[in-house]
């Protein structure tokens, strides 16, 4: 085996070999994990999926909270050359359906909790295997496990092999399979760690989720190929979070990790006296917040400009002034450009569409070759979605979004998905589904909707019904109802008419 091997864990094994007995992760209950546990166990979680006849490239569908075990198990897939499709915790049957459906997984790993909801979606797509993995490491894919022996030879992955499939809403409604391949992964890591200055001395604050880019490739890249180290938190808890940061040196956060810091009396300069490195992501982070940060802790926030598709594309400098309101310059082997409606390069200060190229960018949409092509230029851009600018000194900022994208506590939504929904619901003529300020969230998602008359329609009625068909996060905070919706002269619905009469409804 050779540097040409591509499998991500081939070159995180470096650091599993020589970091062995330092601890990887400790978790809030200040139970150690140290490199060398999380070796064996991603080792006989790789073996156990081998032996049960899940092949190279085949999908395991993920949907289980947070826990150590849950990273053994994304590393053994990778190990193993499966292909790991987390799914968020909060997905309902009718999104699951899909998920399973399209990836068409030969194995699924889900909470004790939820084998009454997967058990009939495996029988109808005919998927034989259903393990579970619980936040507390029981469950059947631990237990089942542990005769399997401690050692895997890491497979051999070329650089278009897939290590990743993730799933983002599409304007459509249709959620679109992201492939992302281990050299995808593996490059803007290295980019990452080059561009931060990771070391085996770090130590993360990680309160991220592992189902999404952030806390998953972003996060977990960082540490696993620099050798440092984790404070391992389910989820974001302020008291939690305050109390973990002076033994940590580095945090990666959405915006509403900062502002919630901000509303404790107790989050002060002496909490982060250890901290070299706060990073923001997932949203736009409000130079408000900015600026309140850097005036409370002395820290200036690095923001960074990343998707799903292709990881992170820019990142404020590490040694260097970071700008409010920008998300720096583009990251190394990277390539940035804003271009015009005929596709022409715009020169700095221009509002355009933002495009991007680059070892980062996924080799394509799952089962969508038509929407791929769609999407890359005749040169091999990627085009976003995002609206963006160039400054003269290079900074990218990003000044509108893709379509009517939400993103709410640093999760997207695509209203289309919802408003399909909403539509089909009893009283309902049509919707518009918008996003709002928010100080916790940054955005909020309401629901504007006009009724046909034929029944009594009311917002709770509304908001319990969502609750049914989407996880928690896509659920509308609030419900309006209007006698028609704003449109245009060619009949189209104004959503900008509908954020600014509603943008204070929820401030």
């Amino acid at each position: 085996m050779t540097d040409s091997n591509f499998n991500l864990f081939f070159h995180f094994q470096k650091q599993f070999k020589s970091h062995a007995a330092k601890p990887l992760l400790v978790t809030g209950a200040n139970i150690k994990y140290s490199y060398a546990d999380i070796d064996k166990e991603s080792a006989r979680l790789a073996n156990y999926l081998s032996n049960l006849g899940v092949q190279i490239g085949d999908r395991v569908s993920v949907q289980v909270h947070k826990s150590p075990e849950a990273l053994s198990l994304y590393l053994a897939c990778l190990r193993g050359g499966f292909v790991f499709h987390p799914l968020n915790t909060g997905y309902q049957s009718s999104e699951l359906d899909y998920f399973l459906s399209n990836a068409a997984p030969a194995v699924v790993v889900c909470d004790s909790e939820s084998v009454e909801l997967m058990g009939p979606l495996l029988k109808k797509h005919g998927i034989a295997n259903l393990l579970t993995l619980n936040a507390d490491g029981s469950g059947s894919l631990i237990a089942d496990s542990r005769s399997c022996g401690e050692e895997f030879a890491v497979v051999h992955r070329d650089k278009d092999d897939l290590a990743a499939l993730l799933y983002s809403s599409g304007t459509t409604g249709v959620p679109k399979g992201i492939m992302l391949t281990h050299n995808n992964l593996l490059t803007n890591a290295q980019s990452l760690n080059e561009a931060w200055a990771f070391n085996e001395d770090d130590v993360l604050l990680h309160a991220l989720p592992i189902f999404h880019v952030h806390g998953l490739f972003v996060a977990l890249g960082c540490v696993l190929l620099s050798g440092a180290s984790m404070r391992w938190l389910p989820g974001f808890n302020t008291d939690a979070v305050i109390e973990l940061l002076p033994k940590c040196t580095v945090m990666m956060g959405v915006p509403t990790f900062y502002t919630r810091l901000l509303d404790s009396n107790k989050f002060d300069k002496a909490v982060v006296k250890n901290i070299r490195l706060f990073v923001s992501g997932s949203a736009p982070l409000l130079a408000e917040t900015f600026n309140e940060f850097e005036q409370r802790t002395g820290h200036r926030i690095l923001e960074r400009y990343g998707m799903t598709e292709t990881n992170m594309n820019t990142s404020n400098p590490l040694s260097g002034l970071r700008k409010a309101g920008t998300v720096g310059f583009a990251l190394p082997g990277v390539d940035v450009r804003v271009v015009g409606e005929s596709g022409e390069v715009l020169a700095p200060g221009e509002i355009g569409d933002l495009q991007v190229k680059g070892a980062n960018v996924f080799k394509g949409y799952w089962k969508m070759p038509e929407k791929t092509a769609e999407d890359f230029t005749a040169d091999g851009f990627f085009n976003t979605g995002d609206k963006g600018v160039i400054s003269e000194d290079g900074y990218v900022s990003i000044v509108g979004r893709a379509k009517d994208l939400i993103i709410t506590g640093g999760l997207n939504v695509y209203p289309k998905e919802l408003e399909l929904i909403i539509d089909d619901l009893p009283g309902v003529k049509e919707s518009a589904v918008i996003g709002v300020p928010h100080k916790d969230f940054g955005e909020a998602i309401v629901a504007v909707i006009v009724a046909d008359g034929a029944t009594e329609l009311s917002e709770e009625a509304i908001i319990s019904a969502m609750k049914t068909s989407v996880a928690n996060f896509k659920v509308p905070k609030k419900a309006v109802f209007l006698d028609e919706l704003p449109r245009n002269t060619m009949g189209k619905v104004q959503k900008n008419v509908l954020r600014e009469t509603f943008k204070a409804l929820l401030a």
